[in-house]
Parts: structure tokens; sequence; C-alpha cells
């Protein structure tokens, strides 16, 4: 027997309804479905492992929490002992900032003029490239016990070459007033990374723009300020917001080499007593954060120095960026 629709007909001639017509999802709406969803793993992870984390740590600063009771409000009283009582909170931040003043600019100024060197296309130059870069390739804790063992006072083949020249050698990283120099050689020894992207933007300025400047009459000083210095501003730029942020972040280098020096192996069971060895010379402000809330579970003022940590740091690269920003080669000196 056949149907009464086929009978009489589709359902618009009988007057009977159809199915439900599907909705149609506008174009414009679908790309935004879209979009939203391949962004969405980003926005969660931001909100999880930064957002999340940036204000627990500003609300736990104005608590004394030591992660085994309820933090308990205090308001300001750990920003009141970080910036009156803390007794060695001083001279974690005065070493920070050098490090951040000597460190920063020195390796972005030997980068550069070793990437300058090697952009010169001759033979072996890939062979110099490899040379440079290797190091940086070298794990921090690894590097800096090799140039601890190097630099030994007594027994370091640093001390003994000079020694053959009669030379006596210094401490190093047992004086207070060599140790952060240094480590500013370790440093040196390790700016691979930052030598290739010094080198990958000196290649890439255009050869035009110096055969033009030598008609001009300029010589290779003045092609560097005029040309060279503005073409590559924004790898100095990166270069600069990248090692000021490493530099206020400075812990594993300073830590292991205070550990070495100091003859203990084990920097997490040695941090509190061979801190900052020699004489708080290397003692750095994330170390003395790690100590306070992961020694001491000061875990309340442990996130106040986090937060002033953040603060100074937008502040310092607020200022790089505005004088990155308006940099003209007429200042260059």
């Amino acid at each position: 027997m056949t149907s009464v629709i086929d009978r009489l007909g589709s359902p618009a001639a009988t007057g009977l309804p159809g199915p439900p017509a599907s909705p149609r999802i506008p174009r414009k709406r679908r790309r935004r479905i879209a979009a939203a969803a391949m962004v969405a793993p980003t926005v969660a992870g931001l909100l999880v492992f930064y957002a999340y984390p940036l204000v627990a740590s500003i609300y736990y600063s104005f608590t004394s929490y030591d992660l085994f009771s309820p933090p308990r409000w205090v308001g300001l009283t750990n920003y009141e002992f970080l910036f009156t009582s803390d007794p060695r909170i001083g001279n974690a931040a005065l070493n920070t900032l050098w490090f951040v003043v000597v460190l920063v600019p020195i390796k972005i100024v030997v980068a550069l003029a070793i990437a300058g060197l090697l952009a010169r296309r001759t033979r072996g130059s890939g062979f110099w490239r490899t040379v440079f870069y290797l190091p940086s390739l070298v794990p921090p804790v690894a590097g800096v016990v090799a140039f601890v063992f190097l630099f030994n006072p007594g027994s370091g083949p640093v001390n003994v070459v000079l020694g053959f020249f009669g030379i006596e050698g210094p401490l190093w990283f047992s004086d207070p007033a060599l140790s952060k120099p240094s480590l500013v050689l370790l440093g040196i020894w390790m700016m691979g990374d930052l030598m290739v992207i010094m080198l990958a933007g000196l290649l890439d300025v255009p050869r035009e723009l110096y055969e033009a400047a030598s008609l001009d009459g300029a010589n290779g000083w003045q092609q560097v300020r005029f040309v060279t210095l503005p073409t590559i501003q924004p790898i100095l730029g990166f270069s600069v917001v990248t090692g000021v942020i490493a530099a206020l972040q400075y812990f594993t280098e300073a830590a292991v080499a205070s550990s070495v020096a100091s003859g203990q192996a084990a920097v997490g069971s040695g941090t509190a007593s061979t801190l900052g060895y020699p004489g708080d010379s290397l003692l750095t402000y994330t170390q003395w954060l790690y100590v306070r809330g992961f020694s001491n579970y000061q875990l309340g003022y442990a996130s106040a120095m986090a937060v002033v940590l953040f603060v100074t740091a937008s502040i310092l690269l607020v200022v790089a960026m505005r004088r990155i920003s308006a940099f003209h080669p007429e200042e260059v000196s």
C-alpha cells in the first residue's frame, strides 16, 4: 500500500509540514569559530601557566603562607620587610643589577663583533662559525663546573699557564672582586646563540647600502654607524630585551659557581650554606627568592619578591624599548 504522501504528492502540495531544515551558520561566524578553536589551546595555556600564577603570586604576597597551612592575610608586611629589614636583599639586588648593566652589554658587543668578522665569506668561515656556536650547546651546569676547574686558584690550567710567565694567578671564583667578572667570561664563551642571531641580521643587510655609502666616501666605522646599526636595530632590540630578562633571572650559573668554588658538589642541599660564595658576591635576587620560598618555606614573602621583580623587569623593558624605538644613527657614539 502506498502512503498518503505518495498518493497525494509533496508535503507542500498537501499542506502538511515537512521535516525541519537544518540551520546554516554564516560563513563569517564559521571562520570565527574555527579561529577560536585554533587559538583556544594557546589561550588556555597562557591562562593556566602565566595569568593564574601571576594573580596567585600577587595575592600570596599579601599573606603569610608556608605551603602547609592556609594563607593568613598580613597586608603590606612582606613588602615592608623586603624594603627595610631583609639583611641580604640589598646585596642580591645590587649583584643582579650588576649583571644587567655589565654582562648584557658586553655579550651583545662581543657577539656583534664576532658576527661581523664571521659575516665575511672567506675560506673556513663555516668552520669558525661552528667553533663559536658550539659552546652555547653546553649545558649551563657543565659549563660552570668546567670554568671553575679551569680557573681553580691552586691547580687550574689558567693559573698554571700564567705561572710559566711569572704571573701570580688570582683567586678568580674565590675572590669577591673577580667572581662576577669570571662569570662574564663564561657568558662570553657561551654567547654562540646570540652570535648566530647577530650573524643572520648582518648577512641580511643589503650590500647596495654599503656600496652607496662607500661611493659617498664613508669609511668602515661610518658604514657601521649609519648603515649596519640602523638596519639591525630590531635584532639589537630583541637581544637587549632577552638579555635583560635573562640577567634579572640569573640563577643557575651563579648558584653552581658558588657551590663548586666553595667545595660543595650539591647545589640543592648546599644552597643555604654556600649561597653567594665568596662573600655574597654571587648572591643574586632569584637565589635569595628561592631560599626564602623553598628552603625557609616563606612563600608569602617569596611571592612579594617575585612581584617586585616582575614590576622592575617591566619598567626596565619599557625604558629599553622606548630607547630602542627612538634610536637614530646620530645618537651612536
